[in-house]
């Protein structure tokens, strides 16, 4: 039975490399106002929200054979789509009932929603006129939700046999979901980098700004970095900062022998090294974990962390100010979450400190790195006992 898993997972995972969705990008200069009170950050996340439920709504009128043709797969997990579908309604309903409390401040985007009813109804009817203020986003703004829901449709036609950021496994792992309305938190992955890289770049910029991230490293970069520099050196590369583990390679940990090997090693060389920044989360590479993983990261007191906003800048496609574009509009669109960014790569540098630049007086939380959720919103569509693991 392990063995027919496997190799399920292997042509699941060989289907998804075959048709990866266009990222969704977008230029936010088609954005006719600045970010320059609450308010206005709140007009343009009403936009963001009605636009991306039109195109979750017409999304529905697809069949399976419209969906297979859209995502550019052979097989979709409808039962899985469906549960997705479910929760990102769910979550437009809570956003934009947050977004419009600002309606008397300024009434753009402001329509009556008391219910997942009517949301439905305003998101089917949702249309920018051609002589609106806002007619120059309009365009742009469908063609980056469309693009969007299917890199999020993408990955749910394929859970759980592919595993990903889409949906949790269980009730232990974290999404972002779990924050209040207009909160985020920031997390680096994929480091460190080679001494004066990105990771050091961000680390102190990081500090400048006050603020606290979350460094997820793979331990073999960091002994490497261990084995160039020292243990004080890499303390002072992260004062101040938090640092969980990656494992110990940027490999899939839904089909690697060694994946439990790699996760104790890794947390053992954090704790030694960095036992004041370590906090008990692993972030998997590719979003990649087994179904049936839960017991072993709750007897290693880990918690798997996900996240909910991809600024993709990893991928050599966006450029940094698209990445910056990018990451605001998903900001605006799920009003709090996990937005992840990689320090090994150098678009970061450029697209952080536009995007607090562009936010700074929208009065947003940055959350500390050391909150940590104890207990998730929601539970997640099986338990790690029911789904089928995806490994050996």
């Amino acid at each position: 039975m392990r063995i027919v898993l496997a190799v399920c997972a292997g042509l699941f995972w060989l289907q998804a490399q075959a048709a990866v969705p266009v990222t969704a990008t977008i230029d936010r200069s088609v954005w006719p106002e600045r970010l320059e009170t609450p308010g206005l950050f709140d007009v343009a996340s009403r936009a963001e929200i009605l636009a991306f439920a039109h195109e979750l709504y017409l999304s529905e009128k697809l069949d399976e054979e419209g969906l297979k043709q859209r995502l550019g797969l052979r097989f979709v997990n409808v039962p899985s789509l469906n549960v997705v579908r479910h929760r990102l309604w769910l979550r437009l309903l809570e956003n934009y009932q947050n977004a419009q409390k600002s309606c008397e401040q300024d009434a753009n985007f402001c329509v009556l929603v008391e219910d997942m009813d009517q949301l439905r109804q305003r998101a089917e009817e949702f249309q920018v006129s051609n002589d609106s203020f806002y007619a120059n986003w309009a365009r742009p703004g469908a063609v980056f939700h469309q693009r969007y829901l299917n890199e999020l449709l993408f990955m749910a036609a394929l859970f759980p046999q592919t595993s990903s950021e889409i949906e949790r496994y269980n009730s232990d792992e974290m999404s972002g979901d779990e924050m209040p309305d207009r909160t985020f938190m920031l997390n680096f992955e994929s480091g460190p980098s080679p001494v004066y890289g990105g990771t050091d770049w961000l680390a102190d910029f990081m500090r400048q700004q006050k603020m606290t991230a979350t460094f997820f490293v793979l331990g073999k970069s960091l002994q490497e970095r261990l084995d160039s520099t020292s243990t004080t050196s890499l303390q002072a590369l992260y004062r101040q900062q938090c640092v969980g583990i990656q494992g110990w390679e940027y490999r899939s940990h839904s089909q690697w022998l060694d994946w439990q090997d790699s996760v104790q090693r890794s947390a053992a060389l954090v704790q030694r090294v960095l036992p004041d920044n370590f906090v008990p989360l692993f972030r998997p590479p590719y979003g990649h974990r087994r179904a049936d993983s839960g017991d072993f990261f709750r007897a290693e007191h880990l918690r798997v962390s996900l996240w909910n906003i991809d600024a993709e800048d990893n991928t050599g496609r966006l450029s940094a100010e698209q990445v910056g574009d990018r990451v605001l509009t998903l900001m605006l669109l799920w009003r709090k979450g996990t937005v992840v960014f990689h320090d090994v790569a150098n678009k970061a540098q450029s697209a952080l400190p536009l995007l607090l630049a562009n936010t700074a007086q929208s009065e947003l939380i940055w959350d500390d790195c050391r909150n940590i959720s104890e207990s998730p919103v929601e539970q997640g569509p099986q338990s790690s006992e029911e789904a089928a693991p995806e490994g050996e």
